[in-house]
């Protein structure tokens, strides 16, 4: 059985991975991937709506001899991220109390 991941999730998830490292979109849906189950028809509208937001911004860089979109933290992002982390702590806590540890 596989638990759904809310969008506020799967946006900490972009974010904590972009506070580490710059990445192009097939890399960071590869690291998502590694660990929850999420399809590439998913995570590519995640990025899209975080640049729209305003939470990353996107250049390009060629690689043998085509363009790579890199996807990178914006201030807004890093604080957002923040409230990501706060929200899921608290969540995790309270699931480990009803299920639990």
């Amino acid at each position: 059985m596989a638990i759904k991941v809310a969008k506020t999730l799967l946006d900490g998830c972009v974010l904590g991975l972009l506070d580490q490292n710059d990445m192009y979109g097939y890399e960071l849906t590869k690291q998502v991937q590694e660990s929850i189950a999420v399809s590439n028809s998913t995570m590519y509208p995640v990025m899209r709506r975080l640049k729209t937001d305003g939470l990353v911004d996107t250049y390009d860089e060629s690689f043998e001899g085509r363009n790579r979109r890199y996807y990178r933290i914006t201030d807004a992002g890093v604080e957002h991220l923040a409230a990501i982390r706060k929200e899921w702590q608290d969540f995790k806590n309270g699931i480990d109390q009803l299920v639990g540890e």
